[in-house]
């Protein structure tokens, strides 16, 4: 594993629109950038792949745990959620996709940070857009990369239990979140889906009927929201999903997942796993080199590191959560660069991964996405 410096193509910022991303520069920052990239062997390729295999694997054993010993209360999930976790369980209700940040130093086995279950983003610069990158600029180099294909497949495996419309959602005015949405959806209409686009804040709630309806009144069966669970279970309408008839993707049971308590969670059923950081509920279970991070946080939001006797401190707006403790994470630094490695998950298999680097340890939302390639 390297980082190389690399040329930036011509006229990229183009290049990059036209296949949907129109956020590469956020508040006059680059977000995507191709001036430089990550290089990888096929082995190192293979042990991300198996690693994330065996996360998933881990994980979904982790909610089943969760569920049957009805540990809700130690997530800190609401009694509110617990019928909807329940039912979507039960049912199995689809789940698409999810991505796992990780710790890689190609030396060291990979090391789960996180698992973003619920609405992991940098979806598109992951598939297409670095896809197309890979082939202009090192056409003949390959790519852990086979989302695009995965998310075809995943979208027609689902496709039975899809009949009617499908609504994509997410709120209005978020650049990123809408070209993740947009491009889910196209993903969802080549596979042969009949699709809507409707933001959330026009989601209406029919209270003769009971059901949840679009701008015009049609009942809306399915949803694909690209908007977290833990928001939605608190909105005004959200006590009316339950009685609801919709389906929503991702389904209930993934605020298991999404929530960093799970994190001691499988450590306690994992004890010294090679691809898990020991974590714990005990505040002083770590003396030094641990990170404090909430339930819920994102984008580094409230994170504390604990190194060497000093506390880092990032701020955000979620204090009001719990908080786990994790060991911390060594993460490679090249030339002050320091990556987490988003292993993508589509329909329950590995389907490639993409780079995001920043200036700390920690990613946060000025975080750049960097592209990658193996040979």
């Amino acid at each position: 594993m390297e980082r190389i410096t690399a040329l930036p193509r011509p006229d990229w910022q183009k290049k990059v629109e036209d296949h949907g991303m129109a956020y590469h520069t956020i508040d006059g920052d680059i977000y995507w950038d191709e001036s430089a990239c990550y290089s990888f062997s096929s082995a190192e390729i293979d042990e991300l792949d198996t690693a994330t295999a065996k996360l998933q694997q881990m994980c979904v054993a982790a909610a089943e745990h969760v569920i049957t010993n009805k540990l809700y209360e130690r997530l800190q999930i609401p009694p509110i959620a617990v019928p909807l976790i329940e039912r979507s369980w039960e049912k199995d209700d689809p789940s698409l996709f999810g991505r796992f940040d990780l710790a890689y130093d190609g030396t060291s086995p990979p090391k789960m940070l996180e698992y973003n279950a619920d609405t992991p983003t940098a979806l598109l610069e992951a598939s297409v857009i670095q896809w197309f990158w890979l082939k202009e600029r090192f056409p003949e180099a390959d790519q852990f990369n086979s989302i695009h294909e995965k998310l075809l497949e995943g979208w027609m495996s689902v496709k039975p239990d899809m009949p009617g419309t499908l609504y994509f959602s997410c709120v209005k005015h978020a650049p990123e979140d809408q070209g993740n949405i947009d491009y889910l959806r196209d993903t969802a209409m080549q596979a042969g889906l009949r699709t809507e686009p409707l933001f959330i804040e026009d989601i209406g709630y029919d209270a003769h009927s009971k059901q949840f309806v679009d701008n015009n009144n049609a009942v809306i069966g399915h949803l694909f929201k690209l908007y977290p669970w833990e928001w939605l279970i608190y909105e005004s309408f959200g006590r009316h999903i339950e009685t609801s008839s919709m389906t929503l993707m991702e389904p209930a049971w993934k605020m298991i997942l999404s929530n960093k308590a799970i994190l001691p969670v499988l450590w306690e059923l994992y004890p010294q796993h090679p691809n898990l950081l020991e974590a714990s509920f005990d505040p002083d279970h770590f003396r030094d080199d641990f990170v404090s991070k909430p339930f819920l946080s994102r984008e580094g939001n409230n994170i504390r590191v604990h190194h060497n006797g000093t506390v880092t401190e990032y701020d955000g707006s979620y204090s009001w959560s719990g908080t786990v403790y994790q060991k911390r994470a060594a993460l490679p630094c090249f030339d002050g660069n320091y990556p987490v490695i988003g292993s993508w998950v589509i329909q329950g298999e590995p389907a490639g991964i993409g780079i995001r680097e920043d200036r700390s340890e920690v990613t946060t939302n000025t975080s750049r996405f960097v592209p990658h390639l193996f040979r």
